[in-house]
């Protein structure tokens, strides 16, 4: 089959007021490296090369409500990231900008909002 994901990159793309900011935000959570930098779209790549974070302007981003209630802004998408060491990677979040959220549905994850308000897992199993 042609197009294959293994083939090429695959990525998520989040919108945001400020994609500069948003991805330094990310480069420094992920410990990846910040890739392209435009005035309206920036990309984070993963050390690997296969997988990829872009941030496109959205000047008119309304920041999603988590939890979810009814008649605001939904979310379309959150990012799980698995860490290590749980609580330094929640702290080193919050230095970079990061809010944690009100509320938090398992003991073994922490539920972040990243500046722009976008909802992101830091996890850590067994």
């Amino acid at each position: 089959m042609q197009g294959r994901a293994e083939d090429g990159w695959w990525g998520v793309v989040l919108d945001a007021p400020e994609p500069a900011a948003l991805a330094a935000f990310y480069a420094e959570v992920l410990g990846w490296q910040v890739v392209g930098d435009e005035p309206d779209h920036a990309v984070v790549a993963a050390p690997s090369g296969v997988a990829y974070l872009a941030v496109q302007r959205s000047p008119d981003h309304e920041q999603p409500v988590w939890p979810a209630e009814p008649g605001r802004q939904q979310r379309q998408v959150h990012l799980d990231v698995e860490v290590l060491d749980l609580e330094e990677a929640v702290a080193g979040a919050l230095r970079l900008g990061a809010r944690l959220a009100a509320h938090q549905p398992q003991p073994s994850r922490r539920v972040l909002l990243d500046p722009a308000g976008h909802p992101f897992c830091l996890y850590r199993d067994g």
